[in-house]
């Protein structure tokens, strides 16, 4: 990407933390956002577009299942699930070889970006040859995620995950597991090379994730929390009804129940999905702080279920929104179909507003950026002195924003726009994204073109 400059850039109107503001000229510096003014007039020079908002964290992608995406939409020969759906992502991931991972994971991130986010948390579990042995650099496909975060320009917060059971209690895994296993040893010589990855990216942080409870014990979990150095800390947890019952048949507890019980779980984590909980987990996982991790685009693709979303709101709890299996790279149809999913299951409009007269795309965005932030240890999110320029501006003249001001600009986006409406994006003050097109993207595509055509021969 090229290199970030001293300048000024001046906007119609932007998304503060104070709220909106009108005429806003940005000065930066080195990446960064230097100066914030309001209702201030363009200077010679100014680069001058329309509205201008804060990028969005997507706290949750695989990216190589963006090579996957649409292939499994076949019905089988029983009741299809997110475990037949598993089986299907097993036997595709087993051709991937490392140039393939590097070519998938630049466009997923350049879709991203597209989008309007403008950095990932990539929950990176596929580590090994396809025959299951580790590479020669245990993190070399860490490396090609670093690689993919290098050339799309995005901020990546990478999330090594340790995978070592096919089940509660310590199950071993299975075949099609092969790519992803290793004992705690391995995983600590993988996370040390992931580091070394991420090192030259600009705000790039190293987390970890015990994938699930199926996949990682409660003496594992303990024993890797040190190797998170204070990065943050990622799990999936009760996502389908199976893992509850196969939870509550190995300990007497329910998923959400049981990680609160056995781990310190608090700020630094994110809990992905978290879809299937009871009153007193929703309670307990408001009060502790950490992220529930929403992916509502994949968990209705999957038919996992729906988030208790007003009672967790209701509590203090904080969410933030991520892309998972990449099916469909869209930030504003993440927030549109987590509220409507709300407004399905209650029947009732406008389930997650912030009480009379609030907006909903107001209160699904500034959830999002929020616990977005939170969840991949990113800097202070927003559009302030001192953060970073991740900056995402509008097209003003589109169709679903044209005479709008305020929040109907996000209401706008979110409930009424389909596709176009984001105009320049850029990430640490360097632009990526010129009237909605990425800089790279005819290359990129053309590379994922390539490979897809080897991986579907």
């Amino acid at each position: 990407m090229p290199s970030a400059s001293s300048r000024s850039l001046w906007f119609s109107c932007a998304l503060l933390p104070g709220g909106w503001a009108e005429r806003v000229r940005l000065r930066l510096e080195g990446g960064a956002i230097a100066t914030v003014e309001a209702n201030a007039d363009p200077q010679a020079g100014d680069e001058r577009h329309g509205p201008l908002l804060p990028g969005l964290p997507n706290l949750h992608s695989h990216a190589f299942q963006r090579a996957m995406a649409g292939r499994a939409e076949v019905r089988g020969p029983g009741a299809d699930s997110f475990w037949t759906w598993r089986e299907a992502m097993y036997r595709f991931v087993d051709r991937m070889e490392p140039d393939d991972v590097e070519a998938v994971a630049a466009l997923a991130f350049m879709e991203m970006l597209e989008a309007g986010f403008t950095r990932v948390g990539e929950f990176h579990y596929l580590h090994h040859a396809p025959d299951g042995a580790a590479y020669a650099d245990r993190g070399e496909l860490s490396h090609r995620i670093a690689a993919a975060a290098a050339r799309t320009g995005i901020a990546l917060t990478l999330l090594p995950v340790f995978y070592a059971h096919s089940g509660f209690g310590g199950l071993p895994p299975g075949p099609g597991q092969r790519r992803f296993v290793n004992g705690l040893g391995g995983f600590a010589a993988l996370l040390e090379s992931a580091r070394r990855a991420v090192a030259p990216l600009e705000g790039g942080v190293v987390g970890i994730a015990p994938h699930s409870l199926r996949a990682a014990t409660a003496e594992e979990i303990a024993a890797l929390l040190p190797l998170a150095q204070g990065g943050p800390v990622h799990i999936h947890v009760a996502e389908q009804m199976k893992e509850v019952e196969d939870c509550l048949a190995f300990c007497g507890a329910r998923p959400v129940e049981h990680l609160l019980d056995i781990a310190p779980v608090d700020q630094g984590w994110c809990l992905i999905h978290a879809t299937h909980m009871t009153a007193a987990e929703t309670a307990r996982l408001a009060a502790s702080g950490a992220v529930a991790g929403l992916c509502p685009i994949t968990e209705a693709n999957l038919g996992d279920g729906l988030f208790p979303a007003p009672d967790f709101l209701a509590q203090g709890g904080r969410f933030g929104v991520g892309t998972d299996s990449n099916v469909l790279v869209d930030a504003a149809e993440e927030l549109r179909t987590l509220e409507y999913g709300q407004r399905l299951i209650h029947r009732a409009r406008n389930v997650l507003a912030a009480g009379a007269g609030g907006s909903t795309g107001r209160a699904l965005f500034a959830g999002a950026l929020a616990g977005g932030a939170q969840a991949l240890a990113a800097p202070a999110a927003g559009l302030s002195a001192g953060a970073p320029a991740d900056l995402v501006t509008l097209d003003a003249a589109h169709p679903a924003l044209a005479a709008r001001a305020g929040d109907a600009l996000l209401d706008g986006l979110i409930f009424a726009a389909r596709g176009g409406a984001v105009d320049g994006v850029w990430r640490a003050g360097r632009k990526c994204v010129t009237n909605g097109v990425h800089h790279e993207r005819d290359a990129i595509r053309g590379a994922f073109a390539r490979t897809m055509e080897k991986l579907l021969a």
